[in-house]
């Protein structure tokens, strides 16, 4: 995203607005004395409804187009996403990178849902993309939490076409009679686990429930933009990565779906560590709560600082790394692993139409990708949010030795963020009841020295590293 946009609208608005306004602004002109005002009221809703239709229609042939495009891969390098490395010169692994990708929850645009609150909008499309790659941050982490280690989705088992742009050459018979028999063994293996098989796809199923396009829907849009106006956020605003880790944040805490799960967010690029544990813990003998913890940054100032590549990576090739809030200029993506120097992404600009998830056994495989896509570090907006999860104490403190070690591999520079002792300014200013502001100066940490950093002017939010 282009901290600079502020418009309600992130590469998604349709060059015909203007001429709607004109032909709105005449019809309203036309009406008669009487009942001016409620036809005005009518019209300017109507114009609200037809320039979301156009606006959706508009991205739904933009990015359908493009989305259905191949992104080339080499088999000459590992892919890595989420903390698993894939070999695709081998046909197997291919084939497991395929079914994790196509497991991974593709949240994008959405239209005809029930009207947002205050306004007249029923779609997201052209200003919500930061919104749902948070979505789909969070949605990952509840992936994690809920299901078993090494689950995918049953729907990314069937027999398709290679979704990747390789050369893949017929299997010899020995090769058939070996994918034959694994099949085989496979059908075995899922019909004596068939009721853990069942009791996961439920789960899934109330995962991909929990972000419906519904009022209900715990981190749904309608209750992400409801949590977003304490910030001073509205329907139809631009949400940059840090405001929607702070949505994310507050939607956690507010449901009581995902059980034993807290969302903690970094302040000025700082992990307090006495924060996470006052977050985390429980009453003995019970354990820990599960913690998502989001990390907002900017790697640079216009553009992406180069030397932050190296630890972007070694981030994605972690276990406990849960994905990117990123993009580019204008155009929010979700960063889930790398080929080389190209990143791999899903793509919220496709409008979709919306699903009832009411319904029994509603569809599901509009919110599956099966079309991996990659692009270069360089393209990279510098502003984003890092996610991770770790389910108790143990993983929470391998977690941060781990990430310590892949944020400290830029020794000619600043680390992207720290792990602190002790608690934030903000918590400790909250229990004495000062009123101080605490966004003015941050202080970012390597080896010994401090670094006084001025952020009343900083771009989006973030720290300029």
């Amino acid at each position: 995203m282009n901290p600079s946009t502020s418009s309600a609208h992130c590469e998604g608005q349709s060059p015909s607005d203007d001429l709607m306004d004109d032909w709105f602004f005449l019809s309203s002109e036309s009406a008669g004395p009487q009942g001016l005002a409620v036809s005005r009221i009518e019209e300017a809703q109507d114009r609200g409804k037809l320039k979301s239709k156009l606006v959706s229609a508009w991205n739904s042939v933009k990015y359908g187009w493009s989305l259905k495009q191949k992104s080339k891969f080499s088999k000459s390098s590992p892919v890595v996403m989420l903390g698993q490395s894939y070999e695709l010169r081998d046909q197997g692994e291919r084939e497991r990178f395929r079914r994790s990708f196509r497991s991974l929850l593709w949240l994008t645009y959405r239209r005809g849902f029930p009207q947002l609150a205050g306004c007249s909008l029923t779609t997201d499309s052209g200003w919500s993309c930061v919104l749902r790659t948070g979505q789909m941050l969070l949605a990952q982490g509840l992936l994690l939490h809920l299901m078993s280690p090494g689950w995918t989705w049953s729907g990314s088992h069937h027999a398709v076409r290679d979704d990747m742009d390789l050369l893949v050459s017929r299997p010899t018979d020995s090769g058939e009679r070996g994918l034959k028999e694994a099949a085989n063994k496979r059908g075995r293996k899922l019909s004596l686990d068939s009721h853990l098989d069942r009791s996961m796809e439920a789960k899934h199923r109330k995962v991909v429930s929990w972000f419906a396009d519904h009022p209900t829907a715990p981190f749904g849009i309608h209750q992400l933009v409801e949590l977003g106006k304490s910030s001073g956020k509205k329907a139809g605003d631009w949400y940059g990565p840090s405001i929607a880790a702070h949505i994310l944040r507050k939607a956690v805490a507010a449901s009581t779906d995902p059980p034993n799960l807290v969302v903690y967010v970094a302040q000025d690029c700082t992990i307090y560590l006495e924060d996470v544990t006052r977050l985390c813990e429980r009453p003995l003998p019970q354990s820990w709560k599960s913690v998502i913890i989001l990390v907002p940054v900017r790697l640079g100032g216009q553009d992406l600082n180069p030397s932050y590549i190296t630890c972007v990576k070694k981030l994605l090739t972690l276990q406990c790394c849960i994905g990117i809030i990123g993009g580019k200029p204008k155009h929010s993506l979700f960063f889930v692993g790398f080929q080389d120097d190209h990143l791999l992404y899903l793509d919220p600009h496709y409008c979709q139409p919306t699903v009832d998830i009411t319904k029994e056994n509603f569809p599901l495989e509009s919110f599956h990708c099966k079309y991996p896509r990659k692009m270069a570090f360089s393209r990279m907006d510098p502003s984003c949010t890092i996610g991770f999860y770790a389910q108790g104490q143990k993983d929470f403190e391998s977690l941060c030795t781990v990430v310590n070690e892949a944020v400290s591999t830029s020794a000619e520079t600043y680390p992207m963020f720290i792990f602190s002792e002790g608690k934030s300014q903000v918590e400790e200013e909250e229990e004495v009841g000062s009123n101080t502001p605490t966004n003015i100066v941050t202080y970012i940490q390597r080896k010994n020295d401090r670094r006084r950093v001025d952020t009343s002017n900083s771009l989006d939010e973030f720290v300029l590293l």
